[in-house]
């Protein structure tokens, strides 16, 4: 459209400007103009729409009717924060007006005030919420919770398909906003760990719903655009386009007679405009095992040239090749088995699967695919649509042990190689027995970083820290000394760490001892559970400080822990509240309240897996 000076009320020169505008302005921007000009209470606008002709009028709409967007998230390394900054800035884009909040920092009474809620949040251990979603959480089930009659919402939750409890808190909170009374504005997208393009379809979903509601306007979704394109476009080296990093150093951190073999590697960041900060995860693609890949192939009398498609963008590769790099072979899951009925009339497997479900479980823990094989087959079935059924090997994340400002151009990993014996085979971890055993120095690994926002070093670095750790668990420990040593932190420090042997297992020994030393750790307690008949773990060392312990935490100090969820974790989460308990003269329901406090504060920040 171009304004003409014979057919609109403006002279040539607010012509000439009007024109200019115009065609630089996006669809969104005109919608947004032409209802502000449309608004009664501007006497400019009458006089436009009195004086002006219909071709100089034909874009002008009404005002638009926008509901307040509310996107909140409940996130434990980083992917759900990420998205549903992306989600915001999208709808931004839109001209909505939007709120974005981790679960933790939203008042959860203010949810009856919310128009259109959207949650993004992942599921952590047997089921449970992420630990900035647990304050929410809990409020949502709890008798304070109030009626939603006019709230709408939609969720996206993350999981990995191989936990019992996929997607739990997703489906927990979907459930629950309904029960409150709440108005499913699109249905819930559950996202296994390859969550890009079901997160982008759900993206698309929610941004037309809410286009929807705009008066007078249809749905807009040019803008949705693809997740993996966007991250791509945000940084040259990113989670859909890994950087390869040579391998520097590749060094076994255990001593002679050790039951472990924990590999301290080296990785050349060097050219690839990658940062990360103490706290961070390192995210590595790793490659199926070939002998496994051979085995498997010749169960099933495949050609292991044969081209099969890799993704949905129709890309190929021969068979060897997609399994070794591409698809997962070395889990299997109930939806996995579930597929695998399509090929088979075998009876034991659909008793398998509909029996009892602890036999269900009990037979998928360790297994792989040629057990599923070997059990339930011959498979009639070609290699393509066998591998169409197979998801994508998932990254694994690694606690990144270096700063780096102390080592430029430079990430450190701590990884222990898993290794184990199940239903009379060896087995071993994807990704740390190939860091062990397949690599050199001279390889190169794909990465990434992956933020974690939810598991960083105070601000202030007067601020006293308490790091616990037991095994692979000290390596951010690491990370967070050599920060605080290179910035000369002046806050205390007191590290806890465990393991099986001192003589052995002692992971950076020299390390924590000269910087003991020079004063840039100023206590470490120790717990070698195996050199003694009676076992000893942190949290022993942690109920024997119990006094120093607490006056550090009631002074200001941030406690962290990292390592195993299910075991170790759980056990220093009872301490703390132990000590809570005995030092502080409290209740059992005041220690858990002054925990929480804690960790909606940010002083209490948990890495584990």
């Amino acid at each position: 459209m171009q304004f003409q000076v014979m057919n609109s009320p403006f002279n040539e020169e607010q012509a000439e400007l009007l024109n200019r505008l115009l065609s630089t302005l996006t669809e969104s921007q005109k919608i947004w103009l032409s209802g502000y000009l449309a608004a009664p209470s501007s006497t400019a606008t009458a006089t436009v729409e009195k004086e002006a002709s219909p071709e100089s009028t034909t874009d002008i709409a009404a005002p638009i009717n926008t509901r307040e967007v509310t996107i909140l998230y409940g996130s434990h390394t980083g992917n759900c924060q990420e998205l549903a900054e992306n989600l915001s800035q999208k709808l931004k884009q839109q001209d909505f007006d939007v709120t974005l909040s981790s679960l933790d920092d939203f008042k959860p009474k203010a949810i009856k005030k919310v128009q259109d809620l959207l949650i993004l949040t992942s599921t952590h251990g047997d089921g449970d919420p992420p630990d900035n979603a647990m304050s929410f959480y809990e409020f949502l089930f709890s008798k304070r919770a109030p009626k939603l009659d006019g709230v709408r919402f939609s969720i996206l939750a993350l999981g990995d398909s191989s936990y019992e409890f996929f997607c739990q808190t997703g489906k927990d909170f979907d459930k629950r906003l309904e029960e409150l009374g709440a108005e499913r504005i699109h249905p819930r997208i559950d996202c296994d760990v390859d969550y890009e393009e079901p997160a982008d379809e759900w993206f698309t979903g929610v941004i037309n719903q809410l286009n929807e509601q705009k008066s007078g306007q249809q749905s807009n979704t040019d803008s949705t655009g693809d997740l993996q394109e966007q991250a791509a476009l945000q940084t040259e080296f990113s989670k859909s386009n890994p950087f390869e990093a040579e391998i520097l150093e590749n060094i076994d951190l255990n001593g002679r007679g050790s039951n472990k073999e924990t590999r301290h590697i080296e990785l050349d960041l060097e050219g690839s405009n990658l940062d990360y900060e103490p706290g961070d995860s390192l995210g590595v693609f790793p490659e199926n095992d070939s002998s496994l890949v051979d085995t498997l192939i010749e169960e099933m009398q495949w050609d292991p040239q044969e081209n099969v498609a890799v993704n949905k963008q129709g890309e190929y590769r021969p068979l060897r090749e997609a399994l070794t790099s591409y698809f997962e072979i070395t889990n299997v899951t109930k939806p996995l088995l579930e597929k695998v009925t399509q090929f088979t009339n075998n009876e034991k497997l659909t008793q398998l699967i509909n029996g009892d479900q602890e036999e269900l479980k009990s037979y998928i823990h360790g297994r792989d695919l040629i057990d599923l094989v070997r059990d339930f087959g011959p498979f009639q079935v070609s290699a393509q649509e066998f591998t169409g059924i197979l998801r994508k090997i998932p990254y694994r994340l690694y606690s990144i042990a270096s700063s780096s400002r102390a080592n430029p151009d430079e990430v450190h990993l701590t990884i222990g190689a898993l290794r184990y014996n199940a239903n009379g085979r060896d087995r071993s971890g994807v990704c740390s027995v190939q860091c062990a055993e397949r690599t050199e120095i001279g390889d190169t690994l794909p990465i990434f970083v992956q933020r974690n926002p939810n598991f960083k070093l105070p601000e202030n670095p007067d601020t006293p820290i308490i790091m616990i750790g037991a095994g692979t668990g000290i390596a951010p420990y690491r990370a967070f000394l050599q920060e605080r040593e290179d910035i000369e932190a002046t806050g205390k420090s007191w590290l806890f760490f465990g393991e099986q042997y001192f003589t052995s297992d002692f992971l950076y020994q020299v390390e924590w001892q000269r910087m003991l030393k020079e004063g840039n750790l100023t206590k470490m307690d120790v717990a070698f559970s195996r050199d003694n008949t009676e076992k000893v773990y942190v949290q022993h060392r942690m109920l024997e400080k119990s006094d120093e312990l607490y006056q550090w935490i009631i002074n200001g100090a941030h406690v962290y822990v990292c390592g195993d969820e299910k075991y170790m974790a759980k056990d220093v989460h009872a301490a703390l509240l132990t000590i809570f308990e005995q030092e502080g003269n409290m209740t059992s329901e005041e220690a858990e309240e002054f925990l929480s406090e804690l960790r909606k504060t940010k002083r209490y920040q948990r890495d584990v897996y």
